[in-house]
């Protein structure tokens, strides 16, 4: 696929007009120069220092409920992680498929078992997944997104997962008022019930930049996109629902839409998957607190901006980093059943109201709350597609024939 591909551009997805701006994957088949290792690509991990924090949590004994088209139990870096699940648009059909292979590409950025560093390595690998399928395989299956939405939540809320990863959203223009306070009522249940509620708010950016649910309900975090260089990229959607950053850019993920091999990838989707990841880290390593409490301490141990007010309308209050939490003891886990969002909000708007309304205005290259280097971000733009890689055993099949080699070139910058 040549052109932009997004979670929403599912054929059947089009027709109810779902948010296209959550994945991106496609671009023209490509030999590698070397014979790099998926886990190499992954420079997230790296910068995260994964191996470190790997001695202390990896995320064992933590269920993440994926919310979205479903999760390959098959793929092999998923081997014995994936739980049955529930299917709440077709209820036939199981949770433990993906038609399109979005919700498995999630779900090995959370905890998908690296294959040799052949495979997707996840940021917390000893994690387990709750499948929740939110979207059909079919056209008519279209029409019931949002209730399917609505009732995953709750169900989430009810099981065993700790955290619920939406890499997903709706534009809110699409929701009725009944639907949007509907979701919020089930995402203040599942707050209630100990739970972290994480969303990608889209990849709007650069251009209209729509406001999206859940990831603008009250008290879910709403996850922007950062480069390797730890800048807010230029397709992450920004406004108020963001409270944290994590990598979305140059994502190494499985395929999609039964292409073979790995791809490129960028999105919210992403940093939001990695985000949940970050989660369970921090949650394995202190299993008494609540979804509150790893949240507070998510927030007071991320990467603040470098300039303007805290939480940024691009990166929240910034970049995760539970390697602070994990190897150098930081962060007050402070009250349990208090919301830090929640409050947040109270506090800077005391009206009634619990949703945030719609910020459509583009972002000027002086606005005081820009994070450091915005303006190299909005002259960046991966819209294009990616470029999908080829790989067999624990070799990268290299196409000489072609002519045509790829140097994926890492940029050098902070460790997050």
């Amino acid at each position: 696929m040549e052109a932009t591909v997004t979670l929403a551009c599912r054929k059947w997805r089009v027709v109810v007009s779902l948010l296209a701006s959550m994945l991106v994957v496609g671009g023209a088949m490509a030999p590698s120069a070397a014979a790099e290792t998926m886990r190499q690509r992954q420079w997230y991990l790296d910068r995260m220092q994964a191996e470190r924090v790997w001695k202390v949590s990896t995320g064992k004994g933590i269920t993440v409920a994926v919310l979205d088209g479903g999760v390959n139990a098959s793929a092999p870096e998923l081997k014995g992680k994936v739980l049955t699940g529930r299917n709440f648009v077709e209820p036939s059909k199981d949770a433990r498929q993906d038609p399109d292979g979005h919700g498995t590409a999630m779900a090995m950025l959370i905890t998908g078992n690296g294959q040799y560093d052949q495979g997707i390595k996840g940021l917390s690998p000893g994690a387990r997944i709750l499948p929740l399928t939110v979207f059909g395989s079919t056209k008519e299956s279209g029409t019931n997104n949002v209730p399917a939405l609505i009732n995953s939540i709750r169900y989430a809320a009810d099981s065993d997962a700790q955290i619920i990863n939406m890499s997903l959203g709706f534009p809110y223009y699409q929701l009725t008022a009944s639907q949007r306070s509907e979701l919020q009522e089930a995402v203040d249940y599942a707050i209630s019930r100990g739970k972290l509620l994480f969303a990608a708010p889209g990849n709007s950016g650069a251009k209209e930049n729509d406001v999206t649910y859940p990831s603008a309900s009250n008290g879910v975090a709403g996850i922007g996109a950062v480069d390797d260089t730890f800048t807010v990229t230029k397709f992450s959607t920004y406004g108020s629902q963001i409270a944290l950053a994590a990598a979305g850019d140059d994502i190494p993920i499985r395929c999609m839409d039964g292409k073979p091999g790995y791809c490129k990838s960028w999105g919210t989707s992403q940093a939001t998957a990695i985000t949940s990841a970050s989660a369970a880290l921090i949650w394995a390593k202190h299993p008494s607190w609540t979804g509150n409490q790893v949240l507070r301490v998510m927030i007071q141990t991320a990467a603040k901006p470098t300039e303007g007010k805290v939480p940024s309308r691009y990166i929240g209050y910034g970049t995760v980093r539970p390697r602070i939490n994990l190897l150098e003891g930081k962060g007050d886990p402070g009250p349990a059943d208090v919301n830090p969002l929640v409050e947040a909000n109270k506090a800077n708007d005391p009206s009634p109201s619990v949703s945030k309304g719609p910020e459509s205005s583009a972002p000027s290259k002086n606005e005081s709350d820009a994070p450091a280097d915005s303006s190299a971000a909005n002259s960046k733009d991966k819209g294009s597609g990616v470029i999908p890689w080829t790989i067999g055993g624990i070799a990268v099949v290299v196409v000489a024939a072609v002519g045509l080699f790829v140097v994926l070139r890492r940029k050098s910058g902070m460790t997050v």
